[in-house]
């Protein structure tokens, strides 16, 4: 059983650590809670010891026999901290220990995980924004805050990201462990989700069923990796994944202008959204009556631009570009080509159906190369698929810089 070390900072979305801190018991792992004072404000002890099943520490007085300062941080497999205050990512950055959780981020020699929480200016100011440097380039795990409603009536970046997808971080750095090097951190990387859609009129519209799980496995990992992540997401009805910046689209025109910009400084592109083939020629301004067309309707339809196609004649030769192909048959065989006629360093090939990878939390995959080489990923999560994938494109990064 690993042992997670759950920091609680004093903020208002301490209340939502709760939820974290159920997930964390439930999948398996035994979680002693370290609140600081502020945050015992928020949510009291007797909150911590009943979903934990532990006693809380909170103070570097009790227990002084069992030297709870080091032995908390000694024993931990994971240091998660949810929310981390902008006083706490202060106090973290210069080694500052004036309470039980600061000391035990001193101590911890286990990955170091943390989530920060906090207004906007707080969160951009320089003092804050050179912390969270800081804090990233001697190893730790610095999730990027959401966007959204904060305290009062203020919105901004600064929201703690929901506690399912620090969950999911979390489990992909144990999964990982204190080995495997964070080897994407000062990487810039871009991942597109989802399936676009072509309107037909102003109810219906031209899709496949792509449900965007693979792109946010891609999203997730990446962070966990060290990554600065933007997910250029197509009509997906999933919790944006924590550390990434989301921009949301949904044609294939809003796709491909989304992505082109995003991948200008990107070290990493991968091409995981499925964009829709064809569009209508026209647009209907009103709902297509079955009145007015009779028993059948045709639809001409005009090609999108094939936006992987054209990141690969515009990449640097510095950025690694991984596409995707879907294909009913044939699977190499058509992939190979589309590999070379995209100029993509690698494409991921998945055989595709009503039953088969879309929308399902398994996939299986053969990863091809330009360089000729073949990768076969059997069934396995989208989430240890999209590892399997990030070290292919590490390796080719190395080799780059």
């Amino acid at each position: 059983m690993t042992a997670v070390v759950l920091g609680v900072g004093g903020g208002i979305a301490a209340y939502k650590t709760c939820e974290l801190l159920r997930l964390l018991t439930e999948s398996g792992h035994r979680v002693r809670v370290v609140p600081t004072a502020s945050a015992l404000r928020f949510v009291g002890a007797p909150t911590w010891a009943a979903l934990s099943g532990q006693p809380v520490a909170d103070e570097v007085w009790a227990d002084v026999h069992e030297v709870p300062h080091v032995r908390l941080g000694q024993a931990a497999d994971l240091v998660v901290v949810a929310p981390a205050t902008a006083d706490l990512l202060a106090k973290a950055a210069h080694g500052l220990a004036d309470d039980l959780l600061t000391n035990t981020l001193l101590t911890a020699r286990c990955p170091v995980v943390l989530a920060p929480a906090m207004h906007t200016e707080m969160w951009e100011h320089p003092a804050t924004v050179e912390n969270v440097a800081t804090l990233r380039r001697r190893g730790v795990l610095v999730i990027e805050p959401a966007s959204g409603r904060l305290t009062g009536a203020d919105t901004g970046k600064g929201r703690l990201p929901d506690p399912a997808e620090i969950f999911a971080v979390a489990r992909r750095v144990l999964a990982r462990g204190v080995a495997e090097p964070r080897d994407l951190v000062g990487r810039r990387v871009v991942v597109t989700a989802g399936g676009t859609r072509e309107p037909l009129d102003p109810v219906r519209f031209l899709g496949n069923r792509s449900s965007g799980k693979q792109g946010y496995a891609f999203a997730r990992t990446a962070v966990a990796r060290g990554a600065q992540v933007t997910v250029v997401a197509a009509n997906v009805a999933l919790p944006d994944p924590a550390g990434a910046d989301v921009v949301r689209v949904s044609t294939t025109e809003e796709l491909r202008k989304a992505t082109l910009e995003a991948a200008e400084t990107a070290d990493a592109v991968v091409m995981a959204a499925a964009p829709a083939d064809f569009r209508p020629a026209t647009y209907a301004p009103d709902k297509i009556k079955k009145s007015d067309r009779g028993s059948t309707l045709t639809v001409d339809l005009v090609a999108n631009p094939d936006i992987a196609a054209e990141l690969g004649e515009r990449r640097r030769p510095d950025q690694v570009l991984v596409a995707f192909a879907a294909e009913t048959s044939d699977a190499e065989t058509n992939a190979r080509a589309k590999l070379a006629r995209k100029r993509a360093d690698l494409i991921v090939v998945n055989e595709v159906g009503p039953d088969k990878v879309f929308g399902a939390d398994r996939n299986t995959a053969v990863v091809l190369g330009a360089d000729g080489s073949t990768t076969a990923f059997p069934e396995q999560s989208k989430e240890d698929l999209a590892d399997g994938v990030w070290d292919l494109v590490v390796t080719r990064l190395t080799g780059l810089s």
